[in-house]
């Protein structure tokens, strides 16, 4: 695991919540001004906190596209299509048969739980 500078394309917004960790998994928010936590994989997954806020309300940068480095809740090899936890932290998607399970993008390095990856942003949808 390699720690790469982030690059791309940010949009400052407004959250739902405090968000304590940088390189979370975002979310859309309760209206078109705010961003959240991701926490599950049927989330519509947007992009990268790039920045850590104290309060809901706090305004964050949320990488939307390019490449940003991403927290991961478990094991990850490059090239899996990354999903999120409950935690918003990035994991491997796997959605069972007939499931949808929205996509952050694509791993670009391995790694396990805990490490920060640099992640491909390419939102989309898979289904198991």
């Amino acid at each position: 695991m390699s720690m790469r500078a982030t690059s791309g394309i940010s949009k400052a917004a407004k959250t739902t919540a405090a968000i304590a960790t940088q390189f979370l998994i975002a979310t859309v928010g309760a209206d078109d001004d705010t961003f959240s936590a991701a926490s599950a994989s049927t989330d519509p997954l947007i992009g990268v906190f790039q920045t850590t806020t104290a309060n809901a309300g706090d305004h964050a940068e949320v990488m939307v596209t390019g490449i940003s480095n991403v927290v991961l809740g478990g094991t990850v090899t490059r090239g899996d299509y990354i999903s999120s936890d409950a935690n918003a932290n990035g994991v491997t998607a796997a959605p069972a048969a007939g499931v949808n399970a929205d996509v952050l993008g694509i791993a670009l390095e391995s790694g396990v739980a805990g490490d920060i990856i640099a992640v491909r942003i390419a939102p989309g949808r898979i289904q198991g």
